[in-house]
């Protein structure tokens, strides 16, 4: 559910036995998460956890130090 722009609530996920979650097919669909995709997740033990797909942060690392010279 979309609670402002660009802002969205997917609903509770439960922590399985081996510590694994589902997420949940709105946000799959929303972010374009797929089987096999790879994820990143920070912490901040005051904010808490984000999950951040592995491409997008390597578009920020290819952004931040620019394109080699090589």
């Amino acid at each position: 559910m979309e609670v402002g722009k660009g802002k969205y609530m997917f609903g509770i996920c439960k922590v399985g036995e081996k510590g694994q979650i589902v997420i949940p097919k709105e946000a799959r669909e929303v972010f374009n998460i797929k089987a096999g995709d790879s994820l990143i997740l920070f912490g901040d033990v005051k904010k808490g956890l984000a999950l951040v797909k592995a491409d997008v942060v390597a578009g920020v690392a290819d952004n931040v130090l620019g394109e080699s010279n090589d």
